[in-house]
């Protein structure tokens, strides 16, 4: 009997303190506002950010008209200042290291000194020498001395480190440009001419011309240490440069990039004959290698009988015989 009624007592269900509800929906409600106050900050960082990135570009813009504007005007060096905040802060800007190189040459021979103010009581430096060389050197470079022109800025940058630097350095990067372009289409130094652009860039981008220039010229050199190593690759190589700029040479061999790849084509199928026993493949070979003039001895015999298996004669079919049949003659009955 106890325990039917131990059995029927309710149950007792404890009910949360107000002061716990109130707890837990304050943080909640703390949670909600953090949640909140976190999307508004990110949405606010890319708002700003888009800002500023609108804000940036319209600045180079003008900066850019500006620079544009005073470089059309001759003010050279007012147009460097425009363009060269520009690559500052965005060097892919279109036209802006086109401009900065183009104003950096103008002050080269346009610009004049700033002049110096000096205190009454110190004597004005005699500037007639390092004056004379600056004269010197760019007579040279108007001349397309360029060797002798270098030499004449290395003095002048000896002997006054601190004169007219904005128009030596222009003068600098136009020697240094044009020698390096000659030593490459001109002379076959291709090494020297390679280090003189490059010192070129030290003082302002290179245009285009002189930056494919100095490409061809590493391709040449990557091309030629496959030289009679690895004749696939030097036909691969060399047939790229033969493609747009087969006219470039090396002064080493005396041998142009398309007279190296008709070179290379022989000898590679003479590999792809002799060694591979790939006829199909020489020949192909040695058919690209005609393109540009006749093969040598080796070459030709190789090509002749390279072609012979690979396109061998077709059979011609032996002819039938034809045997004569007795045809019976009726005879008349008499």
């Amino acid at each position: 009997m106890s325990e039917n009624l131990s059995s029927t007592q309710p149950i007792k269900i404890k009910k949360k303190s107000p002061l716990k509800r109130f707890l837990i929906t304050l943080l909640g409600f703390i949670i909600i506002v953090g949640l909140g106050l976190y999307g508004g900050y990110n949405s606010g960082i890319g708002i700003r950010k888009s800002a500023e990135s609108t804000q940036i570009g319209q600045a180079l813009d003008e900066q850019f008209e500006l620079g544009a504007t005073a470089l059309a005007e001759g003010r050279y060096d007012h147009a460097r200042q425009h363009f060269e905040y520009i690559v500052q802060h965005n060097a892919n800007y279109p036209g802006a290291a086109e401009g900065m190189a183009q104003a950096i040459l103008g002050m080269s021979f346009t610009a004049t000194p700033k002049p110096t103010l000096t205190p009454t009581l110190t004597p004005t430096p005699d500037l007639r020498g390092v004056e004379a060389i600056f004269g010197n050197a760019q007579a040279l470079i108007n001349a397309g001395d360029w060797a002798n022109a270098l030499a004449a800025l290395d003095q002048l940058r000896k002997e006054g480190p601190d004169h007219r630097t904005a128009e030596v350095d222009g003068m600098y990067y136009f020697a240094l440009r044009y020698a390096g372009a000659d030593k490459i289409s001109k002379e076959g130094d291709l090494e020297g001419g390679i280090y003189y652009l490059t010192l070129a860039e030290r003082f302002g981008p290179l245009d285009s011309t002189a930056n494919n220039l100095r490409g061809n010229a590493r391709l040449y050199i990557t091309a030629a240490t496959f030289w009679e190593i690895n004749w696939e690759q030097a036909v691969n190589y060399f047939g790229q440069l033969a493609s747009f700029a087969p006219n470039i040479w090396d002064g080493a061999s005396n041998m142009t990039a398309g007279e190296r790849y008709y070179f290379a084509l022989m000898r590679y199928g003479d590999e792809l004959w002799t060694v591979h026993d790939d006829a199909c493949g020489a020949y192909a070979q040695y058919s690209n290698a005609m393109a540009f003039g006749a093969l040598d001895d080796i070459a030709q015999k190789g090509a002749n009988q390279s072609y012979q298996v690979c396109y061998p004669p077709t059979a011609t079919p032996e002819p039938t015989a034809i045997i004569p049949v007795d045809t019976p003659v009726d005879t008349p009955i008499p």
